[in-house]
């Protein structure tokens, strides 16, 4: 075993420098050609001119796994300044190892703009553990990366007190940015700072102590060790090895120290991409409360945990949108004038209104408080108030609150239980027509000009009333010869109108079929335009009245949803006798052929598959202003695009639902094998039937297998259902993903995901989770209670 642990205890020691590709005095870098970079031995690593995304003659000097598509940055040089920046150099720089061991970097015009504390060395080398060393004859170490972080540490990487990483303002944006690992000999402290001027706010996250180190250690454990000899754990454990993974642990943007492996082999059972093995905080949206400040997303916006990635999403209420779309930090603003404090309460009520949005707070913009109060009384407090913004409502208190601009540590959790009422005008152009109207009063000037175009105008008017008069009897005779062309603008869509012509030349005649379903057949196509779009064409082949109301109630339902886990509807085409309907093409096709096929698809990539069809459906359900009850969902009605993101499609069967109804009553829809036991049944039908379907279709991604196998060899495993239940009680839920070796490795999640399923396949509709309960579950955002243990799950045969 000695000789086996040998190689790897001279790379750590500090006497392996000489052992490893010494760059000489007298070597040189430039930012362009072959000489841009110093590889490690075995090329994992590179030191050298790194471009900046989407700047291509501005470079970083950098340390950069150099081995992977994307060559993510693990260390940069920054300027000592009290706030240090990165150091940006253009074409013509020059990075030199001087013949006296200085290493220095030079601007086109031959100006130092950087060196490592004008160490002197004898030689340098790039390390295969992702260090670069500036190294005395000896081979003793006088200046490396290791001891420089910027806001990434890398395996085997050792920090000691005072110490800190700084987070980049935005992946892309090297600066320093809003959050701060401070490593002090009291112990490691996660910061908020404002930027530029890096002042801190109170902490988010913390583990108190006498520090004296915090190590990365070779099998991928992060730990603070005391002085007393213990050891606090920073992640959760060990995460594969140095032989098969790239392993980094970061202070990204968001605030979050995620720690991430990248494997270095590439198979059909790992994706090549950085993965999130262990995080902290594991909720920030939760965790980062600051009395000055946004909090974790910028003013006017709120904070969601994303449990594909396990990265944070900010957002924006109705009506609001981002500053800067791609600095999201900087916060929302209001897609409107706010409320003029000028405005009586009578014309305050008639121009606005309060939207609704549940499980949504700013827990510290309140600037008064009512109870006990009813939700009405709260309602027009705010409305009459020109400077509430927002007022919540706290049913179980009775209480009420109001906020005003900018509102801050915005997030969203299943455990904020108030109703949140956002102040937005009734109708944009009323108000802006008001507006102009104010001007007139106050400046008669308007008046004049008003005037003069009225009375030059006169003659104008007359004509298009005339024109109008005409055009309107065409229509008349027109519609008793013609169905009417339905446009967008009379839908109230912002959809293209296509003619029947225009998608047969797209599809070449109809001629290739994706798919046909209950209301029709699918063709592919590709629009005629500078872009070339491809398109998925959906042709509704019956002429019955039943149809005529399907497809009226299919544009209306896909047409005012937008959702990345739904199939975007651009147009259709209502000419004559033809309905069709013009859909995003999703080259990759349905699940089922991942997920049923040969080759059995990533464990991670069906875990980012399930909760993107949860919140579809979560949207579907809650977010709509219109109830939607899919009524089919299974995998050949979810769609999965390019990156694998799970769109839900074929809205044919949908069941619309005013915002005043629990349920309806309708015929049974569906595909057996999916649809949940109460279709069977003389009783309501609600949105608890989508949830069971997705029961379905999670067990069904956890096990690559289909519901009913009536093949199976063994009895008890011809319904998945059944058997999933069994396995689960038994404590054996390994059994459902034997052979699969990236399941094997999450069975902690296996078994989460098969709870959640089985939550969802209870056969009392109202026993079943939300949709809503269903992704905060999966996520990880609330615990999951042990299921009910139904005796039998209804069967669904084919």
């Amino acid at each position: 075993m000695a000789h086996l642990l040998l190689p790897f205890l001279l790379l750590l020691s500090t006497a392996s420098v000489q052992a490893q590709q010494n760059i000489t005095l007298g070597s040189s870098l430039t930012p362009q050609g072959p000489s841009s970079s110093w590889l490690s031995p075995s090329g994992d690593f590179a030191f050298g001119f790194r471009p900046i995304e989407g700047n291509t003659s501005s470079y970083l000097l950098a340390v950069w796994f150099n081995k992977i598509s994307d060559k993510t940055v693990a260390w940069y040089a920054k300027t000592s300044d009290p706030e240090p920046a990165p150091v940006q150099v253009s074409s013509g720089s020059s990075l030199r190892l001087t013949s006296g061991g200085v290493l220095s970097l030079q601007d086109p015009t031959g100006t130092e703009v950087w060196n490592p504390q004008s160490v002197v060395a004898a030689y340098a080398t790039m390390l295969d553990v992702g260090n670069f060393v500036l190294a005395a004859a000896d081979g003793s170490t006088k200046w490396e990366t290791f001891n420089n972080p910027t806001d990434t540490i890398l395996l085997t990487q050792v920090l000691t007190p005072p110490k800190m990483l700084r987070s980049r303002i935005i992946a892309t944006d090297y600066s320093s940015g809003r959050f701060l690992l401070n490593l002090q000999n009291n112990g490691v402290f996660l910061y908020p700072v404002a930027v530029p001027s890096g002042y801190q706010y109170d902490s988010y996250w913390s583990v108190a102590g006498n520090t004296t180190k915090l190590v990365f250690d070779a099998t991928g454990r992060i730990y603070i060790a005391s002085d007393n000899g213990t050891q606090i754990n920073m992640t959760s454990g060990v995460i594969g090895s140095m032989t098969d993974y790239y392993h980094r642990a970061t202070l990204d943007p968001d605030g979050v120290f995620r720690q991430y492996v990248y494997p270095k082999k590439v198979s059909n059972q790992w994706s090549q991409a950085w993965s999130v093995v262990s995080m902290e905080p594991q909720n920030i949206c939760e965790a980062l409360v600051t009395k000055v400040g946004s909090g974790t997303c910028g003013f006017n916006s709120y904070c969601t945990l994303d449990g594909t990635n396990n990265q944070t999403t900010c957002m924006c209420p109705e009506q609001y949108s981002f500053i800067d779309e791609e600095r999201k930090y900087k916060g929302c603003k209001p897609d409107f004038r706010p409320q003029s404090c000028d405005l009586d309460e009578a014309a305050a009520m008639m121009q606005f209104q309060l939207t609704t949005m549940y499980h949504v707070n700013w827990p510290l913009a309140d600037y008064e408080q009512y109870t006990p109060i009813p939700e009405n009384q709260c309602r027009q407090l705010c409305l009459k108030d020109c400077f509430c913004a927002v007022a919540v409502f706290h049913v179980g208190s009775s209480t009420c609150y109001k906020k005003k601009l900018p509102l801050s540590n915005g997030n969203m959790g299943g455990d904020v239980q108030a109703t949140v009422l956002i102040k937005v005008p009734k109708n944009n152009n009323s108000q802006s027509q008001l507006s102009e109207s104010s001007k007139w009063k106050k400046d008669k000037k308007h008046w004049i000009i008003g005037s003069s175009l009225i009375l030059g105008s006169s003659v104008l008017v007359n004509l298009l009333l005339i024109s109008v008069l005409l055009f309107g009897t065409y229509c008349t005779i027109t519609r008793r010869i013609v169905p009417s062309l339905q446009s967008s603008s009379n839908l109230g869509l912002p959809l293209k109108a296509f003619t029947y012509a225009e998608l047969e030349k797209a599809t070449s005649g109809f001629q290739e079929v994706l798919g046909s379903g209950a209301s029709g057949i699918v063709y592919k196509g590709q629009l005629q335009d500078e872009l070339g779009i491809c398109i998925a064409v959906k042709k509704i082949d019956k002429l019955e009245q039943e149809s005529e109301n399907e497809f009226t109630v299919e544009v209306q339902a896909i047409g005012r949803t937008h959702h990345k886990n739904l199939v975007r509807l651009l147009g259709f085409c209502n000419e004559g006798k033809e309905r069709l309907l013009v859909y995003e093409f999703m080259t990759n096709g349905s699940l089922n052929r991942f997920i049923f096929g040969d080759v059995r698809l990533q464990w991670n990539l069906r875990v980012q598959i399930a909760l993107g069809v949860a919140r579809g459906l979560l949207y579907l359900h809650e977010e709509c202003s219109t109830q939607i009850i899919h009524c089919d969902i299974k995998p050949q009605n979810i769609l999965v695009d390019d990156n694998f993101t799970a769109k839900i499609s074929d809205f044919g069967l949908a069941k619309l639902l005013r915002t005043n109804q629990t349920q309806t009553n309708t015929g049974i829809r569906g595909t057996r094998g999916y649809v949940a036991p109460e279709w069977f049944k003389s009783t309501g039908i609600t949105a608890k039937v989508d949830v069971y379907s997705f029961g379905v279709i999670l067990l069904e991604l956890i096990c690559c297998r289909r519901n009913v196998e009536v093949e199976a060899a063994e009895e008890d495993k011809k319904i998945l259902t059944y058997w999933a239940n069994d396995c689960y009680r038994c404590g054996r839920v390994d059994l459902l993903v034997e052979g699969d070796d990236e399941a094997i490795f999450n069975l902690k999640k296996v078994e989460k995901f098969v709870a959640v399923a089985l939550w969802c396949l209870q056969e009392d509709p109202t026993m079943r989770p939300t949709m809503l309960k269903v992704t905060q579950m999966l996520d990880g955002a609330c615990s999951i209670p042990t299921p009910p243990d139904s005796s039998s799950f209804v069967r669904s045969l084919p």
